[in-house]
């Protein structure tokens, strides 16, 4: 038996922008993270850095308008599919348990409709991109399905969210240049790292919950470790990246232009109270400045090579 209707409507229903629609939509909003939109910006990110430092184009700021879309799109679809994978398990987790399949607000076949619409306007933007950029989207499609499983199988799950948080880097080089190379996987790969460290700071936030219903995490894995664990990866995602934007442009500027998102970097693995969840929301909520800080220096190095 469902509880009543007021003890499981969440305070962000209630107020801001989701708070503002008619009640019947609210839910779905909910459903979509609509209030929580960081989702959205770190997906938005690595695409928008491959397009910028690709040099634009001529295509280049329409097409950093459609990956903005792609990536809403995208995000929601992903949040509402996770949501139906794991709408049991959501049940049984403090933090989760209001969401809108979990508390029964959201009916299954309503979360279907939705994950469709959601993915039609993924299939509006994925028109707008050259053959080979299509093809390398739609590859991203399985790594997507597969992520909300990880957590049951691996400890490391934010090591696959990686794979497919970063996939845009590979689809925004060759909507510009028409052509994968090694500065594109080299900007993916340093994305995969940094998505790996970030999505740590996440997960410290429910360590205890997931370890009552064997949910596992980098978070669990790291434990004691977890602050030294998130600096190597946002170290490597450094590297990593220093060599892509060496690649565009083989000079000091490359690397004095990383140097902001670097010390962000760093200053975030520094100071993060690993046993304090607002701190770690905190955090984690940083890495949109952060992948702003990083787009200008791809639009500084990819524009003046």
């Amino acid at each position: 038996m469902l509880a009543d209707p007021n003890d499981i409507v969440p305070d962000s229903e209630r107020r801001g922008l989701i708070g503002s629609l008619p009640g019947r939509l609210r839910p779905y909003a909910s459903l979509m993270r609509l209030d929580r939109p960081i989702g959205a910006w770190l997906l938005y990110w690595p695409g928008a850095w491959a397009v910028v430092l690709a040099g634009l184009g001529p295509r280049g700021l329409p097409l950093l308008l459609w990956f903005g879309l792609g990536a809403w799109a995208m995000r929601s679809a992903g949040c509402v599919w996770n949501d139906i994978v794991d709408r049991d398990l959501d049940r049984r987790v403090e933090r989760t348990r209001l969401r809108p399949l979990a508390s029964g607000r959201v009916s299954l076949a309503g979360a279907w409709a939705l994950l469709i619409v959601l993915c039609l306007v993924g299939l509006l933007v994925l028109l707008q991109l050259p053959p080979l950029a299509e093809a390398v989207a739609l590859a991203s499609l399985a790594p997507v399905a597969a992520y909300p499983f990880m957590k049951r199988i691996t400890w490391w799950p934010q090591a696959w969210l990686g794979l497919v948080f970063s996939w845009a880097a590979l689809v925004g080089w060759p909507s510009v240049r028409g052509e994968l190379g090694m500065t594109a996987m080299l900007l993916y790969a340093g994305s995969v790292s940094w998505v790996i460290g970030y999505d740590t700071i996440y997960a410290l936030q429910d360590r205890e919950d997931d370890a009552l219903v064997g949910v596992r995490s980098s978070a669990r894995a790291l434990g004691a470790h977890a602050r030294a664990g998130i600096g190597l990866f946002y170290a490597v995602a450094v590297v990593l990246w220093s060599a892509a934007l060496w690649r565009v442009r083989p000079d000091g500027l490359s690397l004095l232009a990383l140097a902001p998102m670097a010390l962000h970097l760093a200053s975030q693995a520094v100071r993060l109270k690993t046993e304090d969840g607002a701190d770690a929301l905190m955090r984690f909520r940083s890495n949109r400045f952060a992948g702003l800080l990083m787009f200008l220096a791809c639009l500084v190095v990819g524009t003046t090579s």
